[in-house]
């Protein structure tokens, strides 16, 4: 342009500001009349040029240019500059919620309803994903439609990181994708084995295989210690948390993955009140089903046997033990013998004598499996190798961490990151 005020210096002057209020852009002048112009840009520019026209013919060249490409220019000179450690690579996405009518266009993200992480399902919105490196500096950064999905949005990060990686000189495969649960889909493991990327991810508890693998950890009691992740020794009222693990094998779509079942100290609260309830409702429908049944007396052994058969049978797959005894109660004639006569009973009735107690075994796999979780994998373990140990895939998932920030809180989601892995050979 023929502007006096160059675009970077348009640019360099609305991050400043953005530290420190946010000016609205036909204002913006004003807030330059504070700023000693000649430290920040090197020269003296007068506050007139900060006009909304100059700011915006900017804001239009850099949308000319692509902003992306001058996003991911700048941060990768921050991790030249800073020696930033790029192995990891944390992908994250939140939603921003905003008020009024937005006419889409194709050139930008389409402003709609969609799932609100700001708890706002009645305002529209867009999303915006970062994937950052070490520190939270981000280097790939991008608004997406309101209603985009994370697992659609895992799966296009796939193939732009190995486009990425490719142009730094990063073969396939020399990095590791490790995200949430929401990466864990068809369409997800697909892609990673198309573009030889290995993976680490949360496997969703709503795959049954995810439920067997956990049972069958419980079952074999071969649990493998691990011990506190944190340095830190934690408080009386907040122990650090202690695991163990499984490893195992699951099959998703006729493939199989590595399958790490870990088992946590530090229960989920709610998942704990929720095993709570249920043991209490098992209780209640048990109680409800002996009142129906349970009669003052049965007049012959073989209904009694009946009615104990019954209610055995109801509390098979139930959180309780039922102990029932059958006492023969002998009934007699009124009144009292002759001398010298043995008291003989006219018949005899049968009451049942039932005590119902709570299966400890069976609530104690409920707990247990309140406390595990399983990550999939397709890395393996190699001779004298122990990168990929269950303790160190453990720590690489949890160093996973929320990169966006708004104004009150951070908005936590499906998070990703990646490990690069130097090749030899």
């Amino acid at each position: 342009t023929q502007m006096e005020l160059q675009p970077g210096e348009a640019i360099t002057a609305m991050v400043i500001d953005s530290f420190s209020g946010r000016t609205p852009l036909y204002r913006f002048y004003d807030s330059m009349l504070d700023q000693d112009n000649e430290i920040i840009f090197g020269n003296e520019i007068t506050s007139e040029l900060f006009n909304d026209t100059n700011l915006g013919r900017s804001m239009d060249r850099v949308y000319e240019v692509g902003a992306q490409k001058i996003f991911s220019q700048i941060t990768q000179h921050a991790i030249d500059d800073f020696e930033l450690d790029t192995r990891a690579h944390h992908f994250d996405t939140t939603s921003v919620s905003v008020f009024g009518d937005y006419d889409h266009k194709e050139s930008s993200p389409n402003i709609t309803y969609g799932h609100s992480k700001a708890k706002r399902p009645d305002l529209k919105q867009f999303m915006i994903s970062m994937c950052c490196v070490e520190r939270n500096i981000p280097i790939i950064g991008k608004t997406e439609d309101g209603n985009a999905s994370d697992k659609t949005l895992n799966n296009e990060l796939l193939s732009a990181a190995s486009s990425y990686m490719a142009k730094k000189g990063l073969s396939d495969g020399a990095y590791i994708h490790v995200a949430d649960s929401a990466f864990v889909t068809s369409e997800n493991l697909t892609k990673a084995r198309e573009i030889n990327t290995d993976f680490l991810s949360r496997m969703p508890s709503t795959f049954k295989e995810c439920k067997r693998v956990i049972h069958s950890a419980i079952e074999d009691d071969a649990w493998q210690e691990i011990g506190p992740l944190s340095i830190e020794s934690g408080s009386s009222k907040r122990p650090s948390a202690h695991y163990r693990v499984h490893d195992s094998t699951v099959s998703v779509d006729d493939h199989t993955y590595r399958a790490l079942v870990f088992h946590s100290s530090a229960y989920d609260k709610r998942r704990q009140k929720s095993i709570e309830t249920k043991v209490k409702a098992d209780r209640l429908k048990i109680e409800k089903s002996i009142k129906e049944i349970k009669q003052p007396a049965y007049q012959c052994r073989p209904d009694a046997k009946a009615a104990v058969k019954t209610l055995t049978k109801k509390v098979e797959k139930s959180l309780h033990n039922l102990r029932v005894d059958i006492i023969e109660k002998p009934r007699y004639e009124r009144g009292r013998p002759k001398k010298g006569e043995e008291r003989v009973p006219k018949y005899t009735e049968y009451e049942l004598s039932i005590t119902l107690e709570e299966n400890l075994s069976k609530i104690e796999d409920l707990r247990l499996k309140a406390g595990c979780f399983v990550l999939i994998t397709s890395l393996t373990i190699k001779a004298k190798d122990e990168r990929w140990s269950p303790s160190e895939l453990l720590r690489l998932y949890k160093n996973a961490s929320n990169i966006i920030h708004d104004e009150h809180q951070v908005r936590k989601s499906s998070g990703s990151h990646y490990w690069k892995e130097a090749k030899t050979g």
